[in-house]
C-alpha cells in the first residue's frame, strides 16, 4: 500500500515536472490562431497584427487560419476540437457571446470547451445619419421616434449583429420602436443613408469612423460607457440615458484542457502586446479601447456578456437571418 502511494505521488510529480518545462519551452513549434471570419477584416488585421509581435517575440511562426461561415460557427467548431495543447487558438468577437442566445443548437459549447485567454480591446459601436438627418443629438433621436413611433428606420450589418443588438438595447432603454432594416455587410447600409432610404445606421466606430471623416456621415452617439479620446466630440448614448452601455470586443479563447502554466505565459505575452504603446495607438486610432484582462478576468467577462444578450435576444423575439 506505501508502494503504491510512492509510485503515485512520484508519477505526480514527475506530471507536474514535464508540464512545467512544456511552458518554459513553448512554443517549441507554430502557433495557428483561427479566425472564424473572412480574411482582411477587422479582427484579421488584429490577429495577423498580433501575430508578428509573438512570431518576433518567441521565434516561432504564427499561422493565421480564416475559416468564415455560419455567423462563425464553422470556425469555432474546428477549434473546439484541437488539442488542447497552446498551438491552436481562436480569436472572436461579440458574435461568440450573442450565438448560444440566437441559436438553439451550436456544435460546441462555449463555456465548456473553450478556456478564456484575454480580451484584447473593447469597440463600441455608433449610430450615424446623413448630413440632412433633422435631429443632432440622442435627445432629439427619441422625440423623432416617439412622434413617428414604428416609422423611423435603422440599418445594421444584419439580424442578430452586435451592432442590431445595441439598437434593440436603445430602442428598449428610450422606449421607443423603430423598424430594423437588416443588410449583409456595411457598405450597402452606408449608401442607403446617405441616400435617404434609411434614416440611420449602428455600426461599430471601426467601419463609421472614414464616413464620419470624409463628411458622408454625421455621428450622433456611441454605445460605450465613456467617450473616446480621439472622438472626444461624440457624446455616449449614456449620457442621455444613464446606466446604456452596449460595446462589442475582440478576444482570445483557447481549447479547453490547455495547461495552466502554458495558458499563464500566453495570457501575459498577448497582454504586454496589446497594451504597449503601438498597439495602443493604433486601437484607439481605429475606436477601439485596449482592455488586456486576465483569463479569469475574461471568463467571467464572456459568462456575463452571454447572459446580457440572451435577455436582449429573448426580449426582442429576434431570429438569425
Amino acid at each position: 500500500m506505501k508502494s503504491a502511494l510512492i509510485s503515485a505521488a512520484a508519477l505526480t510529480l514527475l506530471s507536474t515536472a514535464a508540464i512545467a518545462q512544456d511552458a518554459a519551452s513553448y512554443p517549441v513549434r507554430p502557433i495557428r490562431m483561427i479566425v472564424p471570419f473572412g480574411p482582411g477584416g477587422g479582427l484579421d488585421i488584429t490577429t495577423r497584427l498580433i501575430g508578428q509581435k509573438l512570431t518576433a517575440k518567441w521565434g516561432q511562426n504564427v499561422v493565421v487560419d480564416t475559416r468564415p461561415g455560419a455567423a462563425t460557427i464553422v470556425g469555432t467548431e474546428i477549434a473546439s476540437k484541437a488539442a488542447p495543447d497552446g498551438y491552436t487558438l481562436l480569436m472572436i468577437t461579440t458574435t461568440f457571446a450573442i450565438n448560444p442566445g440566437l441559436r438553439a443548437r451550436l456544435p460546441y459549447d462555449p463555456l465548456k470547451d473553450f478556456t478564456p485567454v484575454t480580451q484584447l480591446n473593447a469597440q463600441p459601436n455608433m449610430i450615424v445619419v446623413a448630413p440632412g438627418f433633422s435631429g443632432n443629438s440622442v435627445k432629439d433621436l427619441i422625440a423623432l421616434a416617439k412622434a413617428k413611433p414604428g416609422e423611423l428606420t435603422f440599418a445594421s450589418p444584419g439580424a442578430g449583429s452586435a451592432p442590431h443588438l445595441s439598437a434593440e438595447m436603445f430602442q428598449r432603454a428610450a422606449g421607443i420602436r423603430m423598424i430594423h432594416v437588416p443588410y449583409k455587410g456595411i457598405p450597402p447600409a452606408v449608401t442607403d443613408v446617405i441616400g435617404g432610404r434609411v434614416a440611420m445606421l449602428f455600426t461599430t466606430t471601426i467601419s463609421a469612423a472614414p464616413h464620419v471623416n470624409s463628411g458622408k456621415l454625421r455621428a450622433l452617439a456611441i454605445t460605450s460607457g465613456k467617450r473616446l479620446a480621439n472622438m472626444a466630440d461624440v457624446p455616449t448614448i449614456g449620457e442621455s440615458i444613464p446606466g446604456y452601455r452596449a460595446e462589442a470586443f475582440q478576444g482570445m479563447v483557447a481549447p479547453v484542457g490547455v495547461p495552466p502554466a502554458i495558458l499563464n505565459k500566453l495570457a501575459a505575452e498577448v497582454i504586454s502586446i496589446v497594451k504597449s504603446p503601438e498597439i495602443v495607438q493604433r486601437f484607439q486610432r481605429d475606436g477601439a479601447e485596449v482592455v488586456g484582462s486576465t483569463p479569469r478576468e475574461f471568463t467571467a467577462f464572456l459568462k456575463a456578456e452571454m447572459q446580457k444578450w440572451s435577455k436582449v435576444i429573448k426580449d426582442a423575439g429576434i431570429k438569425p437571418d
